[in-house]
């Protein structure tokens, strides 16, 4: 069973899903592939891990870095889960490109290469936005690219974490914006 709650950010309001072991989502809603890990049997209930994820998002939105520890449960194939352990490891304040995060886990798996497409599609499939921070994650030419709550979110986040959004250029087209 899952249970769902609501949060309102000052970028938009967010949609949060957990079961019994950890929190399964964090969407902003209507962003692409909103709540598609969220079961079909579901019930509205505050329960303690809300209220602490809820506390961490204020943290955060506050300009913070928070510190506690959310748990999780991340629903997703193998190399999903892989990648999004890749992107719990990027700084708080940084960025990385789709291209050095494939060479991470090339060399994590010992493989000479992996496609930064392929990575980019499993990082776009992140279910528990900011958390697992996906927004992190920019294009290896300095686009501020692939952000399944759209470009503008992006751009707050890493503005928020006091990245110098200066530094990216925002593509004219894509499914993205």
């Amino acid at each position: 069973m899952q249970f769902i709650s609501h949060y309102e950010s000052p970028i938009g309001r967010i949609l949060l899903a957990a079961d019994s072991i950890g929190l399964t989502g964090l969407w902003f809603e209507g962003q692409k592939y909103f709540a598609c890990t969220l079961d079909q049997e579901r019930e509205e209930k505050e329960i303690p891990l809300f209220e602490a994820v809820k506390q961490w998002l204020t943290v955060y939105f506050s300009g913070e870095e928070p510190k506690s520890c959310i748990p999780l449960h991340m629903i997703g194939t193998a190399f999903q889960k892989e990648v999004w352990a890749l992107l719990c490891t990027i700084p708080y304040g940084q960025t990385v490109s789709y291209g050095e995060l494939a060479k991470r886990l090339a060399a994590k798996r010992g493989l000479p290469h992996m496609s930064a497409q392929a990575v980019g599609n499993a990082v776009g499939r992140n279910g528990i936005s900011i958390i697992v921070p996906c927004h992190r994650v920019v294009g290896t030419n300095g686009s501020l690219t692939g952000y399944a709550g759209g470009i503008g979110k992006k751009a707050q986040l890493l503005a928020l974490e006091k990245v110098d959004i200066s530094l990216f250029t925002v593509p004219q087209r894509g499914t993205a914006l």
